[in-house]
């Protein structure tokens, strides 16, 4: 069978899809609305589809909401390098500018949530607000991960794609099931059983197969595990050791088996001034998917203090 067009990603809705060229490649965004903009940016294996409910929720409430396809994934373009922190930083400062923002609300889940993160560390004057969900500060994380806890032992993928090759192809085998195991794993016990979950699964699935999203999808990885054994993993961590002048939100749910919510928590020491953190009872590690009007309420309330 042929994989997917990149196009085909581009799913209908009340949204407008169109490119933008930022940082040298060209991104990929779903919009709507008017007003203020928030940037919705995507976990692993996720795509801008990930943001379906918040991209509606946003523009009803008088925002400029743009989910954008991260490098090496959706429609965006997939280029052989890039998938350091450093580049990737600048991908989403190159997209606030391209939109004609001076600032921006960020918004991310997982990976987007540290690099988020990250970029209100290395482009603070371009980042109003930072809301990670289902994520931690990538210092947190680190640490976490070095002292062998609980949360070494959960992020046992982290290790596992490393190799190179073998984990591409576990990807996208049997139609990218393995994404739908990952989705089961980490997501909370209520909504596995629903149809939005099998329907979840299906379209990210779908956007797996689609030519180089799992080789990219896998860099962030790599680069992020191997740079903490060369000089630029430690420049980075200096770069991002000081606490953020944005606030921030946190979102974490108590049952996500990914990011812990003890990881998550150790992230407070880089949050700034105005910042908040909210566990959600029985809430895996997708609280933007698994409870969409829980977390609509918790941003649009953040959003609206700042």
């Amino acid at each position: 069978m042929q994989p997917p067009d990149p196009s085909t990603v581009r799913l209908d809705g009340p949204w407008t899809h169109r490119d933008v060229s930022a940082n040298g490649i060209r991104l990929h965004i779903a919009e709507a609305g008017h007003g203020p903009t928030v940037l919705l940016l995507h976990g692993f294996a996720e795509f801008w589809w990930a943001w379906r409910h918040q991209l509606l929720t946003l523009a009803d409430a008088g925002f400029h909401a743009v989910a954008a396809d991260l490098r090496g994934y959706g429609d965006s373009d997939k280029p052989p390098r890039g998938y350091d922190a450093w580049t990737l930083a600048g991908d989403v400062a190159g997209l606030v500018r391209a939109l004609g923002e001076r600032r921006a609300h960020l918004v991310g889940h997982a990976w987007g949530g540290m690099l988020a993160w990250t970029v209100a560390a290395l482009h603070p004057r371009l980042v109003e607000s930072v809301s990670v969900l289902g994520g931690a500060h990538p210092l947190a994380f680190r640490s976490a991960l070095g002292r062998r806890t609980a949360q070494a032992r959960a992020a046992g993928h982290l290790l596992r794609f490393q190799v190179p090759m073998a984990p591409e192809r576990r990807l996208v085998a049997d139609d990218a099931a393995e994404v739908e195991r990952l989705l089961h794993a980490w997501s909370g016990p209520g909504w596995r059983r629903t149809e939005d979950f099998a329907e979840t699964a299906r379209v990210f699935r779908h956007a797996m197969l689609v030519p180089g999203v799992a080789h990219s999808a896998l860099e962030y990885y790599r680069w992020a595990f191997r740079a903490q054994f060369r000089w630029e993993g430690r420049r980075f961590s200096a770069a991002v050791r000081a606490r953020v002048a944005a606030p921030v939100l946190q979102l974490h749910g108590e049952a996500d088996t990914c990011v812990l919510p003890d990881t998550a928590q150790a992230s407070a020491q880089w949050m700034g001034t105005g910042s908040r953190f909210e566990s959600f009872a029985g809430v895996g590690h997708f609280p933007h998917l698994e409870d969409p009007e829980r977390t609509g309420k918790s941003l649009l309330a953040f959003l609206a203090e700042h």
